[in-house]
This record gives C-alpha cells, sequence and structure tokens, in this order.
C-alpha cells in the first residue's frame, strides 16, 4: 500500500483515458524504460499502485494511464510506463499524444515560438515523439510519432466460436491482429460491442502463444496486444482512405479512441499492400464517433524488415486533477474490476 497520497493528472484523448502518474510514490528500477517495464510487472508494490489507480472504485475496468519515469538517455526527455486493468503495455499511441500535451500545458516544456513543440519521450517499445500543435497560447492538437511499424503475416486463419477467422498481423510498437468486421457479420457500432469483445479476445488468445506473435528482434515485445475490427469506408473527396475501428485490447478492453500504437500497424499494413499512398491519409475514426489522421512519414528498415514510421494527428483534453488516498483500514484495497 502506498505510504502517501497519489497525485494525478487526468486526460482522454478521443475518449480513451490517460491518467498521469508525474511522480509515482515506489521505485521502478532499471536502467531502461523497457527494463523498468519488466520490473514492474512482478514488483507487488508498482503494481499494487497500477491497481489501485486504474481498478474500480477508483478507476474501471477500461481505465488507462502512465507513471513517469527517467529517459533513457538525454535524447529525450522523460520515460513511461503505460498500464490498463491487466498490466503494462509497450506502447501507446493515445497516451503519447496526451503526454505531449501535458507536457506543455503543465510548463514541463516550454512551447516553441513556431508552434510546433516535440516532446521526445522513452516507452517500452523504443523512442517516440509527441509533436504538440500551439496557438494563440494554447494546444491545439497533437501527432504521435510511431516507433518503425511493419506488417508480420497476413490472412492468417485464426479458429472461433464464430468460425474460421482471417487476420492480418501487424506491429505498431505493439501486435495486433487486424479482422474486418464485415468478415465476421459485424460492424463496429457500439450495438455490437459486447460481441466484438468477445470475439476481439478470442482471437488475441488464440494467436497469443503462436509464432506470429513474437517479435523478431525483442522478445519483451511479443505477445499479441489487440484485436482491430475495422470497417471500410471509402474515400472522403481528396481521396484519403476512411475507416472505422474499435481495437479489443488486452483482456476484453475496449479502445474509445482510434487507438495510437493500433492505428500505426494499421498504417503499416495498409502501406504495405499499397492502399494508402505515401502522399494520402488514414482518416481513422472510433467506435464513438472520434478520429485521428494518420500518414507514413517515412519509409525504413527496422528489425530486418521493410517497415514505415506512421504519424497519428489527434488532441487530447485534461478532465481533471486528483488526489488519491490509500486508507489502511479498506477492505476493498486496492479495488476490483467487476467485470
Amino acid at each position: 500500500m502506498p505510504q502517501s497520497d497519489v497525485r494525478t493528472v487526468d486526460y482522454h484523448t478521443g475518449g480513451e483515458p490517460f491518467r498521469i502518474v508525474a511522480d509515482p510514490p515506489v521505485a521502478i528500477t532499471g536502467a531502461s524504460v523497457a527494463d523498468r517495464r519488466v520490473f514492474a510487472v512482478s514488483d507487488p508494490a508498482v503494481d499494487g499502485l497500477r491497481r489501485m489507480l486504474c481498478f474500480e472504485p477508483r478507476g474501471h475496468a477500461d481505465m488507462y494511464g502512465g507513471f513517469i519515469t527517467p529517459p533513457d538517455d538525454d535524447g529525450a526527455l522523460f520515460g513511461v510506463l503505460f498500464w490498463h486493468k491487466d498490466g503494462f503495455s509497450t506502447a501507446c499511441g493515445h497516451g503519447t499524444i496526451a503526454l505531449g500535451t501535458w507536457a506543455v500545458e503543465s510548463g514541463l516544456v516550454e512551447a516553441d515560438p513556431s508552434g510546433l513543440t516535440d516532446v521526445v519521450i522513452d516507452v517500452p517499445s523504443g523512442r517516440v515523439t509527441a509533436r504538440v500543435h500551439t496557438a494563440d497560447g494554447r494546444v491545439r492538437g497533437a501527432d504521435f510519432v510511431s516507433v518503425p511499424s511493419y506488417p508480420i503475416a497476413y490472412d492468417v486463419a485464426v479458429p472461433t466460436t464464430r468460425g474460421e477467422v482471417r487476420a492480418d498481423i501487424a506491429y505498431g510498437g505493439a501486435i495486433y491482429a487486424h479482422v474486418a468486421a464485415s468478415s465476421v457479420g459485424l460492424e463496429v457500432e457500439p450495438r455490437s460491442l459486447d460481441r466484438l469483445i468477445a470475439l476481439g479476445r478470442e482471437i488475441k488468445w488464440a494467436l497469443d502463444d503462436g509464432p506470429h506473435a513474437r517479435h523478431p528482434a525483442d522478445d519483451r515485445l511479443s505477445g499479441v496486444y489487440g484485436t482491430i475490427f475495422y470497417d471500410d469506408l471509402g474515400e472522403d473527396a481528396e481521396g484519403n482512405l476512411h475507416q472505422r475501428n474499435v481495437t479489443i485490447f488486452a483482456d476484453g478492453e475496449a479502445d474509445r479512441s482510434p487507438c495510437g500504437s493500433g492505428t500505426a500497424s494499421r498504417v503499416a499494413v495498409l502501406s504495405a499492400t499499397g492502399r494508402l499512398r505515401d502522399d494520402r491519409r488514414l482518416v481513422h475514426d472510433s467506435i464513438v464517433g472520434s478520429r485521428f489522421h494518420a500518414r507514413v512519414l517515412r519509409h525504413v528498415t527496422a528489425d530486418g524488415r521493410a517497415a514505415v514510421v506512421p504519424v497519428v494527428s489527434g488532441s487530447a483534453h485534461r478532465t481533471g486533477e486528483h488526489l488519491f488516498t490509500a486508507d489502511p483500514a479498506d477492505e476493498l484495497f486496492p479495488g476490483f474490476v467487476l467485470r
């Protein structure tokens, strides 16, 4: 149990929460952010703090947040450990957008007079950038510049209770399975969410121990993090590809935003298959109607594969500040998850 109160600043990006703990009251050790994640997974104090801030009654089953840590070196402003109800994730694009916005709005970094401020952040999957846009003294949005992203496998057969499902597998800081919602008789709509969650869980766990769940260079990044169900909505008036998605990540959590790292992996697949040209954008909607815009920044080689560096643009907004207390007499501490 934490020996002191815990202060947080809360944001949402496209409807998805992000709870920032700037000064975690527990020791998080390791030579790098990736190493600190390994430590956090097995350390009772760090994991207990995650549960306290994520579980009910202080959070909920779809809560998300991050612990600020030192960076790997002087090339980044800070590091972050991303967390959710089931543990610690390797990447989080919506969280990166929130962190960049917070860094500028809090004065942690001074906004560049040009209107474009780069906030460089070390995350477990590598180094990312939140490129924060400002005008008239206010943050107007932010770009998430992802780690290199690439497809892993195409048209993989996955057995489910709804029959065989075909999935593309791709990496965007975390590994995702991509499934056309229409191929399983569903649409990315709130009325279908329970069925999408159930099937997303099935697909993730069916793939998670297989060869396509292995990261080619760093086993700490292995494992299928989520299932992306998408609807293809054609093209907009400018010829940009328009899709709607919901990402079911961890163990049945539904991303309210269009999912930043999931969008990065989506860009990788669409670029590699020729559907997303370098001079066009992916207009990516969420199940609640929020929107990211994404594009290919450049082509690179990463982990021995042809890859792209995606840029995902969105906005984050502060929802409040909290001072959480751990009552030693609280029989329900650190909390519970009802579903």
